[in-house]
C-alpha cells in the first residue's frame, strides 16, 4: 500500500488511474494501455519508481541493522550508526565532493568510509584487550568523534562544498535512479540474509554471554558476524541515500510493542515495516512543502527524536 502511494504521489500531477494502468501494462502477459504521455511515463518509471524501490531498500537495511545491533549489544538505544559508520561515510563523501570528484564516486567513497570506520572501531576495541560490547561501543564513539573532526577540517578547507555535503548529511532520495538500486541491492541481499540467519542466535544472546556459551553458542563469534552484516547493511544504505537517522531505533521498537520481543519475529517484520516507514517518510518529505522538498533525514529526525526520548524513558524505568 505504501509503495503504491509513493509511486502515485508527487508534484508532477500524474493521474493516479492512468499511472496504475501504466504500471500494470509493464507486467508480463498484461496489456492495459494508458493515456500517459512519454514524458509522464519517464517521470513514473525513471524518477518515482526507482525512488520508491530504493526507499524501501534503504528502510529495510537500516531497520534490520538497528534490530541486529540492539540484539548484539542488548541495548534498546543501539542504532545503525553505532560503530562510526555514519561518520566514516560522511568523511568519504566529503573527501570526494571537496576534491570535485565525479558524482558517481560519492556512493563508493561513502561505502568505503563506512566500512573503514567499522574496521577501525573493531581494531581499537581489540587493542583494549577486553572485547565486550561496552568496549566496542566506546571505541565506536571515539572513532566517530575523530572522523567527524576530520570531516569538519576538510569542510573548513573547502567551504564551497558545504551545500552539497550538507545535502548528503541530511539524507535524500531526490536524485536517485536505477543505478543506485543496482548498487545497493547486492549488499542489501548479502547483509539481509546474514542477519536473518542469525535471528535465533540473537534470542540466545539475550540471556547473556555466559549462558549462551553454556548452550553451545559462541557469543564473540556470533557478535562479530552479526555486526559485520549490520555494518555492511548500514554502509550500503548510507552510500546511496546519505545519513538518515532513527529508522533503526523506531522500526524495531514499533515491532516489539505490537508483535513481541523475539528476534525471530522482529527481524523478518523489520523488512516490511522498515520499507513502509521510509517510503512513507519520503512521501511526507516531498509533499509537506511542495513543490520544495524536505530532506528525508529531517522527517525521520522529527519523528525519531521524541521516539528516542520515549524509549530512553521506558528503558530507564524498568527495574
Amino acid at each position: 500500500m505504501m509503495s503504491t502511494i509513493g509511486v502515485l504521489v508527487g508534484p508532477a500531477g500524474l493521474d493516479p488511474v492512468e499511472s496504475i494502468k501504466a504500471l500494470l501494462d509493464r507486467l508480463p502477459g498484461v496489456s492495459i494501455p494508458s493515456s500517459l504521455s512519454p514524458q509522464q511515463e519517464a517521470i513514473l518509471f525513471e524518477l518515482r519508481l526507482p525512488r520508491v524501490v530504493l526507499g524501501g531498500l534503504v528502510g529495510t537495511m537500516l531497520a534490520l541493522a538497528g534490530g541486529a545491533y540492539q540484539g548484539v549489544f542488548r541495548n534498546p538505544l543501539a542504532d545503525p550508526y553505532l560503530l562510526g559508520a555514519a561518520a566514516g561515510a560522511g568523511l568519504g563523501a566529503t573527501a570526494v565532493i571537496a576534491a570535485d570528484g565525479p558524482r558517481g564516486l560519492v556512493p563508493l567513497a561513502a561505502f568505503a568510509g563506512a566500512m573503514g570506520a567499522v574496521a577501525l572501531t573493531y581494531a581499537v576495541g581489540r587493542s583494549v584487550g577486553e572485547r565486550t560490547s561496552t568496549t566496542l561501543i566506546l571505541a565506536g564513539v571515539a572513532v566517530a568523534s575523530f572522523l567527524a573532526a576530520a570531516q569538519t577540517f576538510v569542510l573548513q578547507r573547502n567551504s564551497d562544498s558545504l551545500q552539497e555535503v550538507y545535502g548528503f548529511i541530511l539524507g535524500s532520495l531526490a536524485t536517485v535512479g536505477w543505478s543506485d538500486v543496482a548498487l545497493a541491492a547486492p549488499y542489501a541481499l548479502i547483509a539481509g540474509v546474514g542477519i536473518i540467519l542469525h535471528r535465533r542466535m540473537l534470542d540466545v544472546l539475550a540471556v547473556g554471554d555466559e549462558e549462551a556459551m553454556g548452550l553451545g553458542v559462541s557469543a564473540p563469534s556470533v557478535r562479530a558476524r552479526v555486526v559485520l552484516a549490520a555494518s555492511l547493511s548500514t554502509a550500503a544504505a548510507v552510500a546511496v541515500s546519505g545519513l538518515i537517522g532513527f529508522v533503526g531505533i523506531i522500526v524495531p521498537h514499533l515491532i516489539r510493542m505490537t508483535a513481541g520481543v523475539s528476534y525471530r519475529i522482529i527481524l523478518p517484520l523489520a523488512i516490511l515495516v522498515g520499507a513502509a516507514f521510509l517510503i512513507g517518510a519520503d512521501v511526507v518529505g516531498r509533499t509537506v512543502l511542495a513543490p520544495a522538498e524536505l530532506p528525508i533525514g529531517v522527517v525521520t529526525a522529527f519523528l525519531g527524536a521524541p521516539f528516542f526520548l520515549l524509549v530512553l524513558r521506558t528503558s530507564r524505568s524498568r527495574p
